[in-house]
């Protein structure tokens, strides 16, 4: 029987043979692992071209249509969660290939958040690396109980940020521009008469909104502007939402206090970027969505992917996620 191929794609920490077992498909399917980024297209066809099955790290690497005309044996496009704006679902579809999405808890995204804001307001990255230098208690930090927290976004991660604001004592408001004072009265927040509203009046500022045209932009200079000099602001979402160019000036002349972001426009971020080198920010990479527990799930589930080009197989078909296309 000829084997077909799977390509796996942007595996940087080098997880996806060993977070699962892959043993059940390996006489069916032949595993490429690839461990580093790929940003030159040709490059990426020459190692790929011959894959009926790739296997996304979330946005990494972008499928659109200019990569999927040059990939004609493929057949099945899996990806982390049930949204990934860096795919062309359309062209896919016309293309005949079928594209997946995992499922997975959204706390992991939150966890990291707050766990970016802590680090903020104690400046834990600063004092960790004054105690390792000889110094000592270097900076001051900030109190968050009886301060103000700004949700921007009220969906499944908004609100897990808003009750943990309300778990330290924070006084919570939310606003999108879909937010209604029901959804804001269910989660026990205030809602905010508009952004403007929201930015002037929050210590810290987090961001849980879905990348689109009407948020695409939505933070930029005047808005940056807006905020404290004292605040905070927290982007786990997705980088464009934020003006960079804007998100930098602020930082630099200290329109805000500081920000934390594990989104960027281009991934990885180049090594001479200045988000590197800010003082005032605090930054990972894309971890929200790459702790253990998730990564076993979406590897388990690649697993899986033969179901799709052999019926018969006996393994569950991605019991917590889907088909997108």
């Amino acid at each position: 029987m000829t084997k077909l191929r799977c390509a796996i794609l942007d595996d940087y920490q080098k997880v996806a043979l060993t977070a699962a077992d892959w043993s059940p498909i390996l006489d069916r399917v032949e595993v490429k692992h690839i461990t580093w980024h790929i940003d030159q297209q040709d490059e990426l066809v020459e190692l790929i071209a011959d894959c009926e099955i790739v296997v996304m790290m979330r946005e990494r690497t972008p499928f659109r249509a200019s990569l999927l005309d040059r990939l004609p044996r493929l057949k099945l496009l899996v990806t982390t969660g049930m949204r990934n704006a860096s795919i062309d679902l359309e062209a896919a579809a016309s293309k005949g290939i079928t594209v997946c999405g995992t499922g997975g808890a959204g706390n992991s995204t939150a966890e990291l958040t707050w766990a970016l804001l802590l680090g903020l307001a104690r400046n834990i990255v600063q004092e960790h690396h004054a105690i390792r230098s000889g110094q000592w208690q270097s900076t001051i930090g900030v109190d968050l109980y009886g301060k103000t927290l700004g949700v921007l976004g009220l969906g499944k991660l908004g609100s897990q940020i808003a009750k943990f604001g309300q778990a330290f004592g924070m006084d919570v408001m939310a606003w999108s521009q879909n937010l209604s004072q029901q959804r804001a009265d269910e989660a026990g927040v205030r809602l905010a008469a508009s952004k403007e509203e929201l930015l002037e009046n929050s210590d810290f500022v987090s961001i849980h909104l879905v990348l689109s045209d009407r948020t695409r932009g939505l933070i930029g200079a005047a808005d940056l502007k807006r905020m404290r000099p004292s605040a905070f602001l927290i982007n786990t979402s997705r980088a464009p939402i934020v003006d960079q160019t804007a998100l930098a000036e602020a930082l630099q002349n200290s329109w805000i206090a500081g920000a934390a972001v594990d989104v960027f426009e281009v991934e990885p971020l180049p090594k001479d970027d200045l988000f590197r080198s800010l003082p005032n920010l605090l930054t990972t990479f894309i971890s929200g969505m790459f702790h253990k527990p998730i990564m076993r799930h979406f590897i388990e589930t690649s697993c899986k992917i033969s179901e799709l080009i052999y019926p018969e197989s006996r393994y569950g078909l991605f019991p917590s996620g889907g088909c997108i296309t």
